[in-house]
C-alpha cells in the first residue's frame, strides 16, 4: 500500500494504453501531480464551492411592499375591538408579505487558485492510487461518430469514466453527448467535482503533457 503522506521526487511509470486495451510501452508521471499528499479537508472545500457555484440562487419571495392591496386601512384604529392594523399586506395577515423570505441572490464564491489547484493534484493523485487512471496515447476519431466511441470505451472495459482531452474537438466531445456516464472535458475544464464522480479517468498523452504542465 503506498504512503499518502508526503509527495515524492521518484519517477512514477505508468502504462500508456492505446483503445484496443493493449500496453503500447510506459510512460513518467510528475509526481508533483500523481503523488501529492490527500488533505480530505481540502478537497471537500472545493467541492463545496463548486456546488455553490451550480446553485441557481432565484428563490424569491413578496415582500409586502410587492403583495397587492394595502392603501386603506382596514378599519378604524378605535372603538372596534379589534387590533390595530394599518394595511391588509402585513406579514401577520394571510396573503400578506413575507417579512424575512428569500432573495434572489448568487452562492457563489471562489477559493484561492493556489488552493484549487492543490485540490486537483490531490484528486488526480488519488485516482491514480486507486488504479483509476488510464494514459491513453490517443483516440482515434475523425468524425462524430457515437457508435465508434461507444465501441472504444467497451473495448476499453469502461463504464461510468471521464476523458480528458488537450483542448477542443468536436469529434470526440460531441459523439460522446448522448452517452450515459461518459463526459468530455478539455484541460482547462478539469476539476475536482468530475474527478471524484466519475470512476475512471481517460487521459489522452497530449492532455497529460499539457495538465502537467499547468499543475506541475
Amino acid at each position: 500500500m503506498e504512503k499518502q503522506g508526503s509527495a515524492t521526487s521518484e519517477l512514477i511509470f505508468h502504462a500508456l494504453m492505446d483503445v484496443k486495451n493493449n500496453q503500447v510501452s510506459k510512460i513518467n508521471l510528475n509526481p508533483k501531480v500523481f503523488d501529492a499528499p490527500l488533505k480530505e479537508h481540502v478537497l471537500h472545500e472545493v467541492v463545496v464551492m463548486q456546488e455553490s457555484s451550480h446553485r441557481r440562487g432565484t428563490a424569491s419571495a413578496k415582500t409586502r411592499a410587492e403583495v397587492s392591496g394595502g392603501g386603506v386601512k382596514p378599519w378604524r384604529q378605535k372603538g372596534t375591538g379589534r387590533a390595530r392594523a394599518g394595511s391588509n399586506t402585513s406579514p401577520l395577515w394571510v396573503g400578506g408579505g413575507v417579512a424575512f423570505g428569500p432573495r434572489p441572490r448568487d452562492y457563489s464564491y471562489r477559493l484561492p487558485r493556489k488552493v484549487r489547484k492543490a485540490a486537483l493534484r490531490m484528486a488526480l493523485s488519488q485516482k491514480r492510487r486507486e488504479g483509476k487512471i488510464i494514459i491513453l496515447d490517443e483516440i482515434p476519431l475523425k468524425e462524430i461518430k457515437t457508435r465508434k466511441l461507444r465501441e472504444i470505451i467497451s473495448d476499453m472495459n469502461l463504464d461510468s469514466v471521464m476523458i480528458v482531452i488537450p483542448e477542443r474537438d468536436d469529434s470526440i466531445e460531441l459523439s460522446a453527448r448522448n452517452l450515459p456516464d461518459v463526459k468530455v472535458l478539455r484541460v482547462q475544464g478539469l476539476n475536482v467535482r468530475d474527478i471524484i464522480l466519475y470512476d475512471q479517468l481517460v487521459i489522452t498523452r497530449s492532455a497529460l503533457a499539457r495538465l502537467e504542465d499547468e499543475l506541475g
